[in-house]
């Protein structure tokens, strides 16, 4: 009888012992008690730049000519860019292209009736009062396609600053937050991260054709606003 009271006894001190190593005491490598926010800013900025892709397409029955024309055509277009102020570095030929034409007849294999070239620029126009006015000599002159225009602003760079620092007050605000709202404590800031945040798209680039301008005023032109993001993921520790 004494015997199995001694080794139920043992049993129990066992048990009682790997109790006490499941719930082990917090060490030095213990994971510190955080919160993590989001922090958003923002900042609306009037465009000071533009940048229009315009072109010249022709179609003739050789590539040669063709080309020919279509050379003839963008030297015009050139032309009228220089006599508008545009700098060279602001000018930039974004495409050229031969491309076969066919004539998909019925019941019939495709008959080659021409070729086409095609020539764009890309042009930074930063005098964006003067912008509708050189859309319309881009046509006068012998552009025949105005593909895209689109605003931008030429110091994002410093002014997505502003939106961020706008998101670091952001972060803290929230955390201290929470911590008043947790009774707590708020520490140093852990890790901060920049996350990719969705800009304010640019206005949708205008696809058209370009037609034989009259005494019409300038093109009007609506520029807007831009409004830039930014987005910070901030961990602070909390001080108890």
């Amino acid at each position: 009888m004494r015997a199995a009271s001694l080794f139920a006894a043992a049993v129990a001190a066992a048990v009682a012992a790997g109790a006490a190593r499941a719930e082990p005491a917090p060490g030095p490598h213990a994971r510190p008690a955080t919160i993590s926010v989001t922090g958003e800013g923002s900042v609306s900025v009037a465009p000071d730049l533009a940048v229009v892709t315009s072109g010249v397409v022709t179609r003739a029955p050789t590539a040669a000519a063709a080309l020919k024309a279509n050379a003839a055509a963008m030297t015009k277009v050139i032309g009228a860019l220089k006599a508008a102020k545009i700098e060279d570095r602001d000018v930039g030929t974004s495409g050229v292209s031969v491309q076969p034409q066919y004539d998909y007849g019925e019941n019939r294999a495709p008959k080659l009736s021409g070729y086409e070239v095609r020539n764009t620029v890309t042009i930074r126009a930063r005098d964006l009062d003067a912008l509708g006015g050189l859309l319309d000599s881009l046509v006068e002159s012998g552009s025949n396609q105005i593909e895209g225009l689109v605003f931008d602003v030429s110091d994002r760079d410093k002014r997505l600053d502003e939106a961020r620092r706008a998101a670091v007050k952001d972060a803290r605000r929230k955390a201290e937050l929470y911590a008043e709202g947790l009774q707590v404590t708020l520490g140093e800031p852990l890790t901060v991260e920049e996350r990719r945040s969705p800009e304010a798209s640019p206005p949708t680039p205008v696809f058209m054709r370009a037609k034989a301008m009259d005494a019409a005023p300038s093109t009007p032109i609506a520029r807007g606003e831009q409004e830039l993001r930014a987005e910070v993921s901030v961990r602070w520790a909390i001080a108890r």
